[in-house]
């Protein structure tokens, strides 16, 4: 069992990106982690890392979250009565990119399998355990893309609309319990997403991108004051300000425009 001053993190898509940022992150904090992603190797690489350098206890699971199995396997994790998990971040995810009509349907399915259905139920997998203890909470991963209907990015936008909207709720069911739900909404963030999604990241200006590390780091520190959304960086701010205040016919004729500059050739 955990005691008070020691965290069991898990975090999914933790290999990469935001996800090794947050395992960085929280190591550093003292928090023990369960890291998960397909890629063991990478995984176990961090791992060593991550136990060599600030002393905690690091367990790596390979698990497909596009796949049932997978997911049941780190829902065994989180619902666990004996080994409780303080914390789930549920950073795994990825986008396509393009004209959905061209697109491989098996493909935006995975996507949604991923994003959305993955997220809920590791997240039904967690709650309940964390609201008997009355301590700790999960931090889900979204995206700016939440904000506003994303021609080119159908798919992707609406999974992490769902995300948005979702944790939002869970955040308000969950008040007073002593549990926290925050939604993370990064912006242009520098990872391996934009090549896996077919992006052009060279087309997007170098003000508006912001590092993992500075992402993850802004999370931690609004998921600890008990906030329930956090946009990291200034100019998303006013993007996010802007998306809610303007009709969602502009802004999607807008996201159109924008997603055709940065579509690779």
């Amino acid at each position: 069992m955990n005691d008070d001053s020691k965290r069991l993190t898990l975090i999914t898509g933790a290999s990469l990106g935001i996800g090794r940022s947050f395992a960085e992150k929280l190591a550093a904090r003292g928090d023990d982690l369960v890291l998960v992603a397909r890629d063991a190797i990478r995984l176990r690489n961090l791992a060593d890392r991550l136990i060599a350098e600030h002393g905690v206890q690091v367990d790596v699971l390979s698990a497909d979250l596009t796949a049932s199995d997978g997911v049941k396997s780190v829902e065994a994790v989180l619902s666990d009565p004996t080994r409780p998990v303080d914390v789930l971040v549920n950073n795994a995810g990825f986008g396509t990119f393009g004209e959905f009509a061209d697109l491989p349907i098996n493909r935006e399915i995975d996507e949604i399998e991923l994003n959305v259905v993955a997220l809920v139920r590791l997240s039904h997998a967690a709650l309940p355990g964390m609201i008997e203890r009355g301590r700790g909470g999960i931090i889900n991963v979204s995206s700016m893309a939440s904000f506003q209907p994303m021609p080119h990015n159908a798919t992707y936008g609406a999974t992490k609309a769902f995300v948005t909207s979702f944790s939002h709720a869970l955040h308000e069911e969950a008040r007073g319990t002593g549990v926290n739900v925050l939604v993370l909404c990064p912006g242009f963030t520098r990872t391996d997403f934009q090549a896996t999604a077919g992006i052009d990241s060279s087309a997007v200006p170098s003000f508006l991108w912001m590092s993992a590390e500075a992402v993850a780091e802004s999370a931690v520190n609004a998921f600890e004051r008990g906030h329930a959304e956090c946009v990291p960086g200034l100019a998303n701010r006013v993007t996010g300000w802007l998306s809610a205040a303007l009709p969602v016919a502009l802004t999607a004729r807008v996201s159109g425009i924008v997603a055709s500059r940065v579509e690779s050739p």
